[in-house]
């Protein structure tokens, strides 16, 4: 049996041992590992497994001296000590440290606030619907061993502190929906954290032979789409990414000079949407091919090639809503600036390919017929569509066309691009995605890394740039089809098994359903959101005024709630006539000497007598008729004859 002192240790031991697992993979592995160590020392302790540890006079000089050093290695792990993450770390081993010193209540009050950081540490860290859970559950245990620790001498028992836990959280809830609902949301953060250190995943800045093969094995969801109103076709669902320009014969990369674009007009359906952008630590945002503007001040549209970019590398969820249209048309002419850069060739390089171009550009009489007869040359050519195409040479387009034969969608799009040049069309190569997995769990659309595509633009009169994607001719099931369904052997074998089981498939929905609706109804949870609800409520034009009266409504229901609750709960346990008539006497002789606790009305009654023999016979008859009323068979009169007692007696 754990005495009720060590319960109130082992308690807040494994509350702080609970946040210390939900902060585990912020704080270095060090940190992890003393505060570990820490936290099963102590329960040993508790437990009666081990003698607990007596601090000498000079053994306070080593504490501080251990933890002045852990300071500094803290400081010099992450070269401050502000931030997230070393704030993290520094607060687990201030929490060990005090895990090994605690001998009081106080202390292990410490340990218990320290634990609640931690898990607002964890929340600020990562806010995934899984975990919310998990953060409740530490809240909980919190609240239980407050309990415990209150009432550390008490007979309380563990189960009726457990019950207490749960229905003061229980009751924190309301006032927590009435400040997410109401409290006003400032625009940007009043601190600034850290972006997490997470790989950089995704599409890059340059373009080589079998660089976008790599990324159709993989499952993971780059972003999701929402379409408000109606979805596009297969053929014109173009996820605009990177745009490459400079072509050194090999590779394709970006160039780091811009030019004036042409004006455009956009033309065809409004697609409004938003997109939910997974962390990539890359600075690339997907739009629907084209968008008409930046959908948020922290993002970049280049103005030659509408490449979208952020001003930091996507470190966490981004959300942004969006307008675009399938196509364009050029109100000014391309300058010679641009012209120049996006029909630079090197020499010498291709020289195949370069000699095709300029016999089949002679057979015809115009950029847009060569564009065209170019199609058709690659549809008819014998080329193949594989994930696993053949090695090439550093003329990397005479190895496709004439060599192998066989190539993936950034094969041909570089090819392609490089034909229009060789006949001084301005052409580029732009990567993005393409197509998407429909949800119906959720409403809307998955784009997966799987979906990874490269497609041509080229200049051609009067339109100005123009889609052109020669994988739709090589293999047109593509456009209306993912990769998982035309090269199926080319998964990775856990995600084949998931996209082909119907009910795996299905759960697999199901929950990423659940957990975007938690992103966009909660965590993307935002002014306009707020204002959004004032007007469902009736208040036509919100402002900061109404969210203010809002929340003071909301705050002053919930305290009359709780008010109204305590009351009913303490009111339950009020006295009866008998009690609270001896309670009044209790409170007269208080002034004499006060009750103990575990004192009896009769040995009360005599310890009163020894200090006022004045009051002595008064005392006496009260306390025994108290006693007759409360344990033996008085009668009724009794009971007004002891508040007539009570009455009258001065104390």
């Amino acid at each position: 049996m754990i005495a009720p002192p060590a319960r109130s240790h082992l308690a807040a031991t494994l509350v702080f041992a609970i946040s210390l697992h939900l902060v585990a993979t912020q704080a270095p592995p060090w940190c992890v590992g003393i505060a570990a160590v820490a936290t099963l020392w102590r329960i040993l302790v508790s437990t009666g497994r081990l003698a607990p540890f007596v601090f000498a006079r000079g053994m306070r000089f080593v504490f501080g001296a251990v933890t002045a050093l852990l300071v500094v290695a803290v400081l010099m792990s992450f070269r401050t000590l502000n931030g997230l993450a070393a704030g993290t770390a520094l607060l687990v081993l201030m929490g060990a440290l005090k895990l090994v010193e605690s001998k009081t209540r106080r202390d292990d009050g410490i340990v218990i606030g320290v634990a609640l950081f931690l898990v607002f540490a964890a929340a600020l860290a990562s806010q995934a619907l899984w975990r919310a859970p998990l953060y409740f559950v530490a809240i909980w245990g919190a609240g239980v061993a407050m309990a415990l620790v209150a009432h550390a001498e008490s007979a309380l028992s563990t189960r009726a502190a457990v019950r207490l836990g749960a229905r003061a959280l229980l009751m924190a809830v309301p006032l927590g929906v009435a400040c997410f609902l109401f409290f006003p949301r400032v625009t940007g953060q009043f601190w600034s954290l850290e972006s997490g250190g997470g790989a950089t995943t995704g599409l890059s800045d340059e373009m080589s032979p079998g660089s976008i093969d790599k990324l159709v094995s993989e499952y993971d969801p780059v972003f999701r789409v929402r379409f408000n109103g109606p979805t596009p076709p297969p053929e014109q669902r173009y996820w605009r990414g990177p745009v490459l320009d400079a072509f050194d014969g090999f590779t394709w990369r970006r160039a780091r000079t811009s030019y004036r674009g042409p004006t455009l007009d956009m033309r065809g359906r409004r697609y409004d949407y938003r997109v939910t952008l997974e962390p990539s630590n890359r600075r690339w945002i997907f739009a629907l091919d084209v968008v008409d503007a930046a959908p948020r001040r922290d993002f970049i549209m280049a103005p030659h090639d509408r490449q979208l970019t952020a001003l930091e590398p996507v470190g966490e969820t981004t959300s942004y809503d969006a307008t675009s249209h399938p196509a364009t048309f050029a109100l000014t002419p391309l300058d010679e600036r641009g012209r120049a850069l996006e029909t630079k060739l090197p020499e010498g390089r291709n020289p195949r390919a370069s000699k095709l171009a300029l016999a089949m550009r002679a057979q015809v009489d115009s950029d847009a017929a060569y564009a065209r007869r170019m199609l058709d040359w690659f549809r008819e050519d014998g080329l193949q569509y594989s994930l696993e195409p053949e090695p090439t040479s550093l003329d990397s387009v005479d190895s496709v066309l004439f060599d192998t034969k066989r190539g993936f969608c950034g094969h041909f799009a570089s090819s392609y691009a490089m034909l229009m040049r060789a006949v001084g069309i301005p052409a580029r190569v732009v990567t993005g995605y393409l197509g998407g997995e429909y949800n119906p769990s959720g409403g809307y659309w998955i784009v997966r890394q799987s979906d990874a595509h490269a497609w041509t633009e080229v200049w051609l009169e009067p339109a100005g740039w123009t889609r052109i994607d020669p994988t739709a001719v090589v293999a047109p099931e593509r456009l209306r089809a993912g990769a998982y369904d035309v090269l199926p052997d080319s998964q990775a074998s856990t995600s084949v098994r998931i996209w082909r089981s119907a009910w795996l498939n299905g759960i697999a929905r199901w929950w990423d359903g659940t957990n975007q609706w938690w992103r966009e109804n909660v965590l993307d949870f935002n002014l306009k959101a707020q204002f959004d609800l004032l007007r469902t409520l009736g208040i036509e034009s919100p402002d900061w005024e109404h969210l203010g009266w809002a929340f003071a409504i909301g705050l002053l229901a919930w305290i009359a709630w709780v008010s109204l609750t305590l009351r009913r709960s303490v009111a339950r346990f009020r006295p009866d006539r008998i009690g609270r008539a001896w309670l009044k006497a209790t409170r007269k002789l208080a002034k004499v000497t006060p009750r103990a606790g575990d004192e009896g009305p009769l040995a009360y009654a005599a310890r009163v007598s020894a200090t006022r023999p004045d009051l002595a016979a008064p005392v006496q008859a009260i306390a025994q008729r108290y006693a007759r009323l409360r344990y033996g068979n008085a009668e009724r009169e009794d009971l007004a004859q002891l508040e007539r007692d009570v009455r009258r007696l001065a104390a």
